[in-house]
């Protein structure tokens, strides 16, 4: 017998069981990689016992037995979250429950918890992503809820799902212009809309230090770190080469790690923008659009360099005097923001000042041959009396001349990182190239500090937005020049030109999958595909996950309001709301007007002799119901049976519709059956 043949042997409410735990198993799936390891096998078990049960029809345990999986559930969300409040643990617990309540459906009231449980945890999925993925699973998830529901409120006889689901997606698709009306004017007042967004576990990305060899992990991962719309033509984008989103800028130096200023939220901004930067733009503006992806940092990408803030919905930008915008709190949802650049700028002192001897400290104890190195060239000759543009060209021309090579995993450096890399490795990767630069040029006694960032982008051809990767995070230099100030030095492109120029990243090695799968699928069709796929995801976070209130007041205005605020999307929700109410009564009315009003009161009997244990055919005429009435009831039930002996008269009098009037009014006095 074949698997298909076993169910559809199975009793009904077998099959309804296995259908919810497939369904909720669905809802409960994305939730695994945040859920504590020891709740998703605890889950996994429960409903596996429950399915078992159901498979083989053994009773449900008692509920002395779900107490144990109860507390081990209680206790578990105590030890690991600490609490049992919040969004890590309620949602832990939710999911506990409604794997545990799967053991306890034995009546309806338990099916309508479990349902109630089940949309709560389809909603708790949007807590922790937001994306397009989630969204098309958490659709297919509703439509698998409301196809259990619908199932649930037939209950005679064994419908098939099918029929169940037909009804489930007109339900969802007539209430699809309601959804799409409140999403459009359902007023968006923070800090009360909005998804909780604390944990980003897993994500990588730049942070406020730079340990040698971390950033080559972050190298690793492919996923969208920034997208651009540029404003203007072709001519007016700037090429790849000069695209440097300027991060977290690194001064202090213990040896194996760079430090920025550590970011606090209480830390006041006025001691944060004491030194100014002394920024001077000059030569055409760049204007774009930035959608940033969260990171959990408070970092806004912007090109450098930027003179004024960008435009923030709801939220402030400050400049340091390192030239970072950042933002009071860590960006935890996708930003969409407006920029203005110049890439052509200088800023910083022009003339030397005790701030600066900062930027040329070095931990003692570290990296001895990098310093002899630099007392080597301030003895040559050539440089005696060399400036500081002189000497940053000298160590440039040892990078291009010297056999160093760019490597993606150049091995671990111990504990003299320069050291390693000017005189025994000889490769490296973007922060091993300009920390062992900075540290030479510190030792030449010249200020330099590290900037970390992204650099690059490359340009969707099915959209036209550009697309800045995790992978193309990026460490470069910056040097202090007497009436220059700070100026950008970029020691990995003297290593690898094609690094900056021609936008030549160096890649992981495929794994067994990937590379199994490009022997099936052409390196030209998958990248075509995934540009298909990135558009689609652009399109639902620039008209889904970034609609917010000055949208929703843009498409105000777009209908006549002048001023428009949140109490005119109020009224004009309202408005809508009551019109649909009054469209939906009328075609309600309308419907019933196109049906035999005489067949509708048939049918409300035949209901009503159901619920009283007597099913009939929907084929079977008055007089044989009447009949079967008397035979199952007897006297009691005499009133009904000539109530529908004159309800088959009056389907052939001259006039029924008075009749039919009276007859109606006695259906709701007439004392039916009862089981």
């Amino acid at each position: 017998m074949s698997l298909r043949q076993t169910l559809h042997a199975l009793p009904r409410d077998a099959r309804d069981t296995l259908f919810l735990l497939v369904v909720i198993a669905w809802v409960i799936a994305p939730q695994v990689n945040v859920l504590p390891a020891w709740a998703s096998l605890l889950a996994a078990g429960l409903m596996l016992w429950r399915g078992w049960l159901a498979f083989t029809g053994r009773p449900l345990p008692t509920r002395w037995v779900l107490a144990v999986p109860l507390v081990i559930a209680v206790a578990g969300t105590l030890y690991t979250h600490r609490t049992i409040l919040g969004r890590d643990a309620g949602v832990t617990l939710i999911v506990m429950l409604l794997a545990l309540k799967m053991l306890e459906l034995r009546a309806r009231r338990d099916a309508l918890v479990v349902f109630f449980l089940g949309f709560f945890t389809m909603l708790s999925n949007f807590f922790f992503s937001q994306s397009l993925f989630t969204a098309a699973a958490m659709l297919v998830a509703l439509l698998g809820l409301l196809t259990a529901l619908v199932n649930a409120h037939m209950p005679v006889g064994r419908p098939p799902l099918s029929q169940a689901l037909r009804t489930a997606g007109t339900m969802a698709l007539l209430g699809a212009p309601i959804m799409a009306a409140l999403f459009m004017l359902f007023p968006r007042m923070a800090p009360l809309w909005g998804m909780p967004a604390d944990n980003l576990t897993g994500r990588s990305g730049l942070s406020g230090t730079m340990k040698i060899g971390d950033m080559a992990e972050i190298a690793l991962d492919d996923r969208v770190a920034i997208r651009l719309r540029f404003e203007g033509d072709e001519r007016s984008i700037p090429p790849q080469s000069v695209l440097y989103f300027r991060g977290p800028v690194m001064t202090g130096f213990d040896g194996r790690e760079w430090q920025a200023e550590p970011f606090r939220e209480d830390s006041p901004w006025a001691a944060r923008v004491a030194v100014p930067a002394n920024l001077k733009v000059s030569g055409p503006a760049v204007r774009y659009e930035v959608t940033l992806e969260p990171q959990r940092q408070p970092w806004l990408m912007v090109l450098e360099a930027t003179p004024e803030a960008p435009t923030l919905p709801n939220m402030q930008a400050y400049m340091t005097q390192d030239l970072q915008w950042m933002t009071a709190r860590p960006i935890t949802e996708v930003l969409r923001y407006q920029a203005v650049s110049y890439p052509s700028f200088r800023h910083g002192p022009t003339t030397s000042s005790r701030q600066l001897r900062v930027h040329t400290e070095l931990p003692p104890g570290f990296n001895p041959r990098t310093l002899e190195l630099a007392t080597q060239m301030r003895a040559d000759p050539t440089l005696t009396n060399a400036d500081t543009q002189q000497l940053v060209d000298a160590v440039l021309q040892r990078l291009r001349t010297g056999g160093y090579s760019y490597s993606l995993d150049p091995g671990v450096f111990g504990e003299h990182t320069a050291d390693e890399f000017w005189f025994d490795r000889k490769e490296g990767f973007c922060e091993h190239i300009s920390s062992a630069f900075v540290v030479l040029m510190r030792a030449l006694d010249v200020p330099a500090r590290i900037v970390t960032g992204y650099q690059g982008g490359e340009r969707n051809p099915v959209d036209g937005y550009w697309i800045v990767r995790n992978a193309d995070a990026h460490a470069w230099a910056e040097v202090w020049m007497e009436s220059r100030g700070w100026v950008r030095v970029d020691p990995t492109g003297a290593v690898s030109p094609g690094r900056i120029g021609a936008f030549q990243r160096l890649r992981a090695p495929q794994g067994a999958f990937a590379t199994a799968m490009g022997t099936v699928i052409s390196p030209g069709l998958a990248q075509n595909l995934r540009a298909v796929w990135e558009a689609v995801n652009n399109s639902w976070n620039q008209w889904v996950l970034n609609y917010t209130q000055s949208r929703q007041l843009d498409l105000l205005k777009s209908l006549g309001f002048e001023s428009p605020s949140w109490q005119d999307l109020t009224m004009v929700l309202g408005i809508l709301i009551i019109v649909a109410a009054l469209g939906g009564m009328g075609w309600s009315l309308w419907e019933r007007s196109q049906h035999d009003p005489w067949l509708r009161l048939l049918a409300r009997a035949r209901q009503r002799l159901a619920r009283a244990g007597l099913v009939v055919p929907d084929t079977l005429p008055p007089r044989a119901m009447a009949e079967r009435v008397q035979a199952q009831f007897g006297a009691p039930a005499a009133a009904v049976a000539e109530w529908l002996l004159r309800l088959e008269r009056v389907r052939y009098a001259p006039h029924p519709e008075t009749a039919l009037g009276d007859l109606r009014r006695e259906f709701r006095s007439i004392a039916w059956p009862k089981q």
